[in-house]
């Protein structure tokens, strides 16, 4: 008998996995975009746009290698089973050895030492692009972390209260405070703690920096800025561990165009003709009457009860 013919086997699997991977795509009813994130959720600032980047063609990388392993894995497993000389009465031959190939070794580390430089120069790239810092931002915000919530300073010469004093926002366990800042122009956040370490994070910038006490004994870069793309609220967090109420302290970014945030900034430079005093965060909002980007409170959160009488087993 003849020897089989291998080469319309390699046609058929071929064809098999291009259809099974036609299928899969098609059944997902996804974009081309949300394809491409490979599970990276979407961003609001261009930093965590290039880090999707940065994610996409690092995963894109991973996957051509993985196939050509798989691939070569696949074919010796499929096609190289037998020796030719594989009889019932002997024993097989050795298969071929390689450990004496010099140019088969130096193919070996070569390509994975580029490889690794290759990803260490593009995330060196993008992290200097992420950390960048303009000397001049448009809006600046020291941001004060304390157990177990958080206030808000706008260190600019438009946000001055009658008083001489700064425009601010404290939160408490009965209101989550509000971070209102402008769409499309660059802010710097200055971060620091009145007790234990925080951490700042806002899951849609992608981005998160630890809060300490006295950064500058400890040597640490407490700032950072970027740009807000859209509008819209997001949810702030704690992300790490700082004490009892940890998981519950919250705040709320709420995006306004540059437009609606002048206006915001104004009336909180103003008096409330009722209380006699500077408008607080809610009451700038409600007075600008804009929808639910002008709720007085926090649409992404809600404040936590403080008392534990109120938790108990039997409830």
């Amino acid at each position: 008998m003849g020897k089989p013919e291998r080469t319309p086997v390699v046609k058929r699997a071929g064809r098999i996995t291009v259809l099974v991977a036609f299928v899969a795509l098609a059944a997902t009813g996804c974009s081309g975009d949300e394809v491409l994130r490979f599970g990276w959720p979407v961003g609001v600032t261009p930093q965590a746009d290039q880090m999707r980047n940065l994610w996409t063609w690092t995963v894109i990388a991973a996957l051509v290698v993985g196939v050509i392993v798989w691939g070569l894995i696949f074919w010796t497993a499929t096609f190289h089973r037998k020796k030719k000389n594989a009889t019932a009465e002997g024993p097989q031959d050795l298969p071929r050895q390689f450990q004496y190939n010099i140019p088969l070794e130096i193919f070996t580390v070569v390509v994975p030492t580029i490889m690794v430089c290759v990803l260490f120069f593009f995330t060196a790239t993008t992290e200097n692009q992420v950390l960048d810092k303009k000397p001049d931002p448009d809006v600046t915000v020291d941001v004060v972390a304390f157990q177990w919530n958080w206030e808000f300073k706008y260190d600019d010469a438009n946000a001055k209260r009658p008083d001489g004093s700064q425009v601010s926002t404290v939160g408490s366990s009965g209101e989550i405070p509000l971070l209102v800042l402008p769409t499309n122009r660059t802010i710097e956040y200055r971060l620091r703690s009145t007790d234990v370490i925080h951490s700042f994070w806002v899951p849609e910038f992608h981005f998160k920096r630890d809060v300490m006490p006295d950064p500058e004994k400890n040597n640490q870069d407490n700032s950072f800025q970027n740009s807000i793309d859209r509008e819209g609220s997001f949810v702030g967090r704690c992300a790490e561990l700082c004490g009892t109420y940890h998981s519950v302290m919250n705040f709320e970014v709420r995006a306004l165009s540059p437009d609606k945030y002048d206006q915001y900034l104004k009336l909180r430079t103003q008096n409330n003709p009722k209380t006699g005093v500077p408008n607080t965060a809610s009451e700038a909002l409600s007075e600008m009457n804009c929808g639910e980007l002008c709720s007085p409170y926090a649409v992404t959160t809600k404040p936590f009860n403080t008392d534990r009488t109120a938790r108990t087993a039997s409830n």
